[in-house]
C-alpha cells in the first residue's frame, strides 16, 4: 500500500506510477479492476478565474496516520485488495495534481466503491485548508470544500 502526503516539488507520484506498482500486487492475480482518481486544479469556477490554490494541513504526521487509516478502513469494508493515495501539499496552478487514489480489486462494483468513499471521506474527514486565489480576491476553503 503507497499512501503519501508529499510536498508538491519534494517528489512526484503518477497515477501511472500507482498502477504500476499495484500490478505488481502479490494478489493482482486474483484482481479484475483498477480504478483511479486524478483531482486536479481547476482554473475557473462560474464567474471566476483562479489563479493559484495553496493546501495545507496543521499537522502533516496526523494527516498522514488518517490518510493511512482511511484507506485501511475502506480495503477492509470493501474487500478489495489493495488501496493506494497520494495527497499532495503546497502551491498549485491550473491543471496540477492534488489527490490521486487506486484501487486494486477482484470486481468492478467494489472497487469502485472504495474509490468513491476514499474520494470522499479524505475530503470530508481530513484537515486540509484551501486557500484560493482568483480575480475575486482570496478564499479560504477548510474540509469538506
Amino acid at each position: 500500500m503507497v499512501v503519501r502526503l508529499i510536498k508538491k516539488d519534494d517528489d512526484y507520484v503518477s497515477t501511472a506510477d500507482l498502477i504500476k506498482d499495484l500490478k505488481k500486487h502479490e494478489k493482482v492475480d486474483q484482481s479484475g479492476a483498477i480504478f483511479t482518481f486524478e483531482g486536479i486544479v481547476r482554473g475557473e469556477e462560474p464567474g471566476k478565474e483562479i489563479d493559484k490554490l495553496i493546501l495545507t494541513t496543521p499537522d502533516n504526521e496526523k494527516t498522514q496516520k488518517e490518510m493511512e487509516e482511511i484507506a485501511e478502513d475502506v480495503k477492509l469494508k470493501y474487500g478489495v485488495n489493495e488501496i493506494s493515495l497520494i495527497h499532495y501539499i503546497g502551491e498549485f496552478y491550473t491543471g496540477d495534481s492534488l489527490f490521486l487514489v487506486a484501487v486494486l480489486g477482484s470486481h468492478r462494483d467494489e472497487s469502485y466503491d472504495a474509490l468513491k468513499e476514499v474520494i470522499e471521506r479524505v475530503k470530508f474527514d481530513i484537515d486540509f485548508k484551501k486557500e484560493e486565489y482568483s480575480n475575486e480576491g482570496t478564499k479560504t476553503i477548510l474540509a469538506g470544500g
